[in-house]
This record gives C-alpha cells, structure tokens and sequence, in this order.
C-alpha cells in the first residue's frame, strides 16, 4: 500500500469548518511548550494533533478566531505568518521529494527526455519551471492533452529552485514517472496547491488547464 493509500484511510476533524477529511488534506499542529503553534507536517511530533485544512484561508481563520487555543484547551499564541510558514515547509518538501525522485531514477529532466517519458504515458506529473519558455512547455503541454488519462503539471517552482533541488544548471522540464514517489509527491504538491496556483496564471490557460482537468479548484483530485 502506497504513502498516498495508507493516508487517505485516516480522517480527522478541520478545526475551522468542523468537516471530516483525510488527513492528506489537512495539515497536522502541535502546541510547542513555549505556548506557540507548531507545524507538524510530516506528522511525527509528540502532542495533540491540531488539525486545519491545508489552504491559506483555513489557517488564518484558525489563528485569527483563537481556533488552537480552543481546541488544545490552554492558551496558545500562533504566529500571524502561521499560514506564510506551513507554505514555505510545503516548498521545501515538495523541492525535497523531487530532489529524491531523481536519485532514484524515477524524475527524468530535460526537454526530449520528458517528451519521450510523456509519450509512452509514463508520467505522472509534469513539472514545468515557472519561469521556464512557453515554446518547449507548450509542445509538452499539447502532448499531455492526447494521453488517457493525462498527467498533471507542476509549474509553481523557477528554474534556480528546480536546478538546486534537481542538481542541475539548467532544470526547465521535468517528468516524474509513476510510482510510489509520485503518490508521496502528490500529497505535498496538492496541498501546497492550497496556498498558491499550482499553474501560473500568465500561462497559456486552454493549454495548461487540460491536464489538471481532475483537479479541483485548489489542485485536488476530485
């Protein structure tokens, strides 16, 4: 059972909106002993988990209407740039996994290489650097649109980020390939998806929104 699989299995409790969800959909807080609000993404600190949905929105109104403080039951402070933290960690993470992905042979890089990865409906994401050409990233792109079912596009990372990750000069396409590393990578991108697009807006809309067609509005599969 994948990472992904074992997760979806577990709910637990938005402290925003009372809803029950997967835990892949939430972020997990811990109460720090100085009384401050930590985030536990990873899920391994000891503690009360303090669950808010994983979005921008969720996590200032839980820090905005004293939502830990009531439910840990004692006098929390989280900081007001909580929700800044969480998508700053979700970065590093998601930057961390593909960083993985290619040690493990599992990330391809490169124009012909992804193309080709492409083709034979190997991939399970493209990732595109944000500031990357829209020539190569079109042709790609248009590719994705003919496969069943497509892959997904990244296109939140620049190109500096995506080559120190990768270990590249030069890292502008990028193709992670199916597996149990791009089921954990799933989990971190959709939900950084909840704190910024995971396509950017000036892209070229009818061409990139084709394969995220089953994504919600916030980057979840639906």
């Amino acid at each position: 059972m994948s990472l992904r699989e074992a997760t979806i299995d577990r709910e637990r409790r938005d402290l925003v909106t009372h809803q029950v969800m997967d835990e892949s959909r939430l972020i997990r807080f811990v109460a720090a002993p100085d009384g401050s609000v930590a985030p536990d993404l990873a899920r391994k600190l000891p503690g009360r988990g303090l669950w808010v949905a994983a979005d921008r929105a969720s996590i200032e109104a839980a820090v905005k209407k004293n939502l830990f403080s009531r439910a840990a039951k004692a006098p929390l402070k989280p900081a007001p740039d909580l929700a800044e933290t969480v998508e700053n960690l979700l970065v590093r993470r998601c930057l961390e996994q593909l960083g993985l992905a290619r040690r493990e042979g599992v990330l391809i890089s490169g124009f012909e290489k992804s193309l080709a990865a492409v083709r034979a409906g190997k991939a399970a994401w493209i990732v595109e650097a944000a500031d990357g050409s829209a020539d190569g990233r079109g042709k790609l792109l248009s590719l994705a649109k003919h496969i069943a079912p497509p892959p997904k596009v990244c296109g939140v990372f620049k190109a500096d980020d995506l080559g120190l990750a990768l270990g590249l000069e030069n890292a502008i396409h990028a193709v992670l390939l199916e597996g149990g590393r791009a089921d954990r990578w799933t989990i971190e991108v959709e939900r950084l998806a909840g704190f910024r697009p995971l396509l950017p807006p000036e892209w070229d809309v009818e061409r990139a929104e084709a394969p995220n067609k089953d994504l919600d509005g916030r980057g979840f599969a639906s």
